[in-house]
């Protein structure tokens, strides 16, 4: 007999609290340290990665993670010396009878009533399990050991089985009890029989979703005992196809993976081999690693979809570039440099212009009103400036944007929107400033003598004139010819005066013109910089610290 089984049969309630008692008392062995090598640096990368996601993602996506993380630091603090194995199964499957035949004792119940077991039952090779199996929550009445006075097989010392109720089970309340300790063990035992060993309820809850836990998965095919022939065997490579297409590896061959056997618990066939796995398996002390970072691996594939880019993601010096010669013709920078050059032409020809052509010229502004006509700027040209703006932010968002997870590519457009909040009135304030012409452009060196010349060509026109009014009044002897000559000389030297200014001014002109463009452009650029573009690659240097993060974590 057991010997908590003995105590509970013989004296009832009372002694059944007293087990209680004392299995809660029981001491426990902790690991001593974190967890190390490269598994201790996937859980910092991770629990670094939920860290820097939390305003990113929703609380459902890190949801997983942070378990894990839980999970994972809970077990840190519990035994290292201990292997928790639970033996699961659907109704009739025969998992309590391979759960006794191990103990080599009758713990768990069995019977034709189902279900037979309520609630999990553990059996300890070895003192020092008690904190693993508060964790499990199993109470004192339900914690065995298998022989009493004694330790049992030596070579299970460390194993702690735990048999769990049926995961088909009729009850909802039994169905939560496996879900809740198969998420805490560190290795599980399914037992099927060759009825349900392709149950889908199985496959598609438990065997498929957890199967990147192969390596500490072990899956009994039971009742081989009623199977006629080489039936087992057909139906053992029957359940080997059926685990291959739920994607579970298979540990044959000396590869990693799950252990699949077939056994009679009831007679006892193939049960000494499954027990010297078991010893194995427990003795190489690594069952609680492999499974946490079975978990982080499970945990990084939900997590794929939001932190993998399907394409480049980024903003190329293109993209900027783009974004700044968008925003300069929102601003207007080409019309302004325009203006400028026409402003420089226009002074030019004022200064070195014939006085009759700028008197005309005074005429023309005086009759105008006093202002030189301006060309009108249609009013739905006008109204598109902030528009423009608004399509330029939009743009370069959706290409930083481009090819990001759904979570980072929204943050990185709400952060470009934040930005462009007051950039039309940061731009308009630019126009103002650098978009007006200055009252007086710049000169050149030439300027002078092409003024000098001008007034030359003038004076020689007021003296013709006055010498030849001289000799009609008769106060200089006549000739008609020389004074015609001069006033001819300075009438043609002024127009051509004024044209070779005109020609020697287009260069100037164009390059003060390119000047005030270019002035306006950069200032542009600079001002959607940043309030738009630093904001931007902030939120997409976020994502590649997190992407970094993640690689650590995916990276097994």
């Amino acid at each position: 007999m057991a010997r908590r089984a003995a105590g509970a049969d013989a004296h009832g309630d009372e002694d059944a609290a007293a087990a209680d008692a004392a299995g809660s008392d029981e001491p426990h062995v902790p690991i001593g340290g974190p967890y190390d090598g490269p598994l201790r640096a996937r859980l910092d990368a991770l629990r670094e990665l939920v860290g820097l996601s939390r305003t990113r993602l929703d609380g459902k996506a890190l949801a997983e993670a942070g378990r894990v993380l839980d999970e994972a630091a809970a077990r840190q603090q519990l035994s290292a010396q201990h292997t928790v194995v639970a033996i699961a199964g659907a109704t009739g499957s025969g998992k309590s009878t391979l759960f006794n035949a191990l103990a080599g004792v009758p713990i768990s119940e069995t019977g034709l009533r189902r279900p037979t077991t309520s609630a999990p039952i553990s059996l300890s090779w070895s003192e020092g399990a008690a904190g693993l199996l508060d964790r499990l929550a199993i109470p004192g009445r339900l914690r065995r050991r298998p022989l009493a006075g004694g330790t049992g097989d030596e070579a299970l010392q460390g194993l702690v089985l735990v048999d769990l109720p049926d995961h088909d089970s009729a009850l909802t309340v039994h169905r939560q009890q496996v879900d809740r300790v198969l998420a805490l063990v560190d290795a599980v035992v399914w037992v099927v029989d060759p009825e349900k060993y392709a149950d889908a309820a199985l496959h598609e809850r438990y065997l498929r979703p957890l199967a990147g836990h192969a390596e500490v998965t072990f899956v009994v095919l039971n009742q081989i005992d009623r199977l006629p022939g080489d039936a087992a065997d057909l139906v053992l490579d029957d359940l080997r196809r059926l685990l291959d297409e739920d994607g579970m590896a298979l540990g044959e061959h000396g590869e990693p993976g799950a252990t699949v056997l077939a056994l009679s618990a009831l007679t006892g066939e193939n049960v000494g081999e499954l027990r010297e796995l078991l010893g194995r398996f427990v003795q190489e002390r690594t069952a609680a690693h492999r499974r946490i970072s079975a978990d982080v691996d499970a945990a990084a594939r939900r997590l794929r979809s939001e932190y993998v880019a399907y394409g480049r993601s980024g903003l190329g010096e293109r993209a900027r570039a783009d974004f700044g010669a968008r925003l300069a013709g929102a601003v207007g920078a080409a019309a302004v440099g325009e203006e400028a050059e026409r402003q420089w032409r226009r002074n030019a020809g004022r200064a070195c212009g014939t006085p009759w052509l700028r008197l005309w010229r005074w005429y023309e502004r005086v009759r105008d009103g006093g202002s030189l006509p301006q060309t009108p700027q249609p009013a739905e040209e006008e109204l598109t400036a902030r528009q423009r703006v608004e399509q330029a932010v939009r743009t370069v968002a959706d290409e930083a944007a481009h090819g990001l997870p759904a979570p980072w590519a929204q943050a990185v457009r709400e952060a470009a929107v934040r930005g462009a909040a007051g950039l039309p009135e940061a731009l308009d304030e630019l126009a103002v400033e650098l978009g007006t012409p200055k009252a007086r452009p710049p000169r050149p060196a030439w300027w002078p003598a092409a003024v000098l010349a001008q007034v030359s060509m003038t004076l020689l026109q007021i003296f013709g004139g006055l010498w030849l009014v001289g000799q009609i009044v008769g106060v200089v002897e006549p000739g008609l010819l020389p004074p015609v000559l001069v006033m001819v000389g300075g009438i043609i030297g002024g127009p051509l005066v004024e044209w070779a200014c005109a020609a020697a001014a287009k260069g100037p002109a164009r390059r003060y013109g390119q000047d005030a463009e270019r002035s306006l452009r950069e200032a542009a650029a600079e001002c959607g910089r940043a309030m738009v573009l630093d904001p931007v690659a902030a939120e997409l240097m976020r994502y590649r610290e997190v992407r970094e993060q993640y690689t650590t974590v995916a990276r097994r």
